[in-house]
């Protein structure tokens, strides 16, 4: 593969957002089963952002998005009272999230080589906020803010090619979710599966451990930069 960037969903890709959404819970909401709680506020992810990409509401930040989904979430986990800053603390949790053990490792080897940059649904303060967090050594952070639409739609795969200078073909979009790599391929960029087998933790029914249409599926980072060379 003559590639020259690599592109990375972040939220579950290469940060485990589930445990760090749960740790703020359990500082914040003491009493509140902390797990379900992130499950289902990860649960109206997508659903949020569809009403964005199908024009329902106009151009809403993820951290706008996720504050609307928590004011839900608290009444309906009867916890309806929390206060304004702990509101606001609790979606910042979503900024202060954890790499996975070999994400900071396996990235640092593959920017010697190849140009590497988020390409999330999350806006660009939350990006830099968890790479200045996690120690992410991103090139640049590339956000579905930048081209005001949602993944998968085309119009940010098709950016990111574009802001990197680069033709589709030399671009490796990287994803723990089958569903981000087969929009990413439809749109001409080279594709690699990264099984995250923990992302919905110990009683979730684990992904696949290979997507069979990627150019090359792996149980790490660091195993991609091996397989990349780097």
């Amino acid at each position: 593969m003559e590639i020259r960037a690599l592109v990375f969903d972040v939220f579950g890709t290469v940060v485990d957002w589930r445990s760090g959404v749960a740790r703020e819970v359990r500082r914040q909401l003491p009493g509140v089963d902390a797990e379900a709680f992130a499950d289902a506020w990860r649960g109206r992810y997508v659903p949020s952002m569809d009403r964005v990409r199908r024009g329902e509401q106009p151009w809403t930040s993820l951290d706008d998005l996720h504050r609307a989904s928590l004011d839900e979430l608290l009444a309906e986990f009867g916890v309806p009272g929390v206060p304004a800053d702990a509101r606001a603390e609790l979606v910042l949790a979503w900024h202060r999230l954890t790499p996975w053990p070999d994400s900071v490792a396996g990235l640092t080897r593959l920017k010697e080589r190849y140009v590497i940059a988020s390409l999330s649904n999350g806006n660009v303060a939350l990006l830099v906020d968890m790479a200045k967090h996690g120690g992410l050594p991103w090139d640049t952070v590339l956000s579905a803010e930048l081209f005001g639409h949602y993944k998968p739609d085309p119009e940010v795969y098709d950016g990111a090619a574009r802001l990197l200078g680069l033709p589709p073909e030399r671009v490796l979009m990287v994803a723990a979710h089958t569903s981000d790599l087969a929009a990413a391929r439809a749109r001409g960029l080279r594709t690699a599966y990264v099984h995250r087998p923990a992302e919905h933790g110990p009683a979730a029914t684990p992904p696949p451990g290979a997507d069979p249409e990627a150019d090359v599926s792996v149980a790490s980072l660091t195993e991609l930069a091996t397989r990349l060379s780097a």
